[in-house]
């Protein structure tokens, strides 16, 4: 499912019940699925399995793989913190039109302390409202070149990021976060994964 930067913090309509390519729901699931289904709840602290990793109840093994990913990568402070890691989630999956996506991560980045105003701006690709640092802006400029244009990327480009005192190891997560998060954003919109209406419980 995908939509224009404008529409996409839209209220939505009823979420979907059913995905364009059927995927294994909880009560449905068996064997190495139904193990990998309670491997996510228990690793993630969830009563529910979410819709991003049912798209991969087909495959076990990288349902797993996703499960750790987003525990040691996305939902866990690192060489750059969990507000930058979901402001460069939100940002790519703005990029991407990904409501499923956006609206978990824009959700997110409000629990972590950004307004709704900065994440709208964010989700939006309107960088220069969003109240974040310099280096901070910069760095999302450079990760909507890795979403979309890697193989552009320069020394250059690197090089501004040193300038403003992101080390090696901060881009390198930032690369790899907004790598996955180009993955999460191409699955969720080819599934047709519907907004969970997150949003709403933040603002409007």
């Amino acid at each position: 499912m995908s939509g224009s930067k404008s529409d996409i913090l839209a209220p939505q309509s009823a979420a979907k019940t059913n995905t364009r390519i059927r995927i294994i729901e909880e009560d449905e699931a068996e064997g190495a699925t139904a193990e990998a289904y309670q491997y996510c709840r228990s690793i993630l602290a969830r009563q529910n399995v979410p819709g991003i990793l049912k798209c991969f109840g087909t495959n076990p093994a990288a349902a797993r793989m996703l499960v750790d990913m987003g525990s040691s990568l996305l939902f866990a402070e690192g060489s750059i913190t969990r507000r930058q890691k979901e402001m460069i989630a939100t940002y790519v999956s703005g990029l991407n039109a990904c409501p499923y996506c956006l609206d978990s991560h824009g959700f997110f980045l409000t629990t972590q302390g950004a307004t709704f105003e900065t994440m709208r701006a964010i989700a939006t690709d309107k960088l220069d409202d969003a109240e974040i640092s310099e280096p901070e802006r910069e760095l999302l400029r450079f990760t909507r070149k890795v979403d979309s244009e890697s193989f552009k990327i320069s020394d250059d480009d690197v090089q501004r990021l040193r300038d403003l005192h992101w080390q090696e190891e901060q881009i390198a997560e930032a690369i790899h976060v907004a790598a996955a998060m180009g993955l999460c954003n191409r699955v969720a919109n080819a599934f047709g994964l519907a907004s969970q209406e997150l949003l709403g419980l933040r603002g409007s």
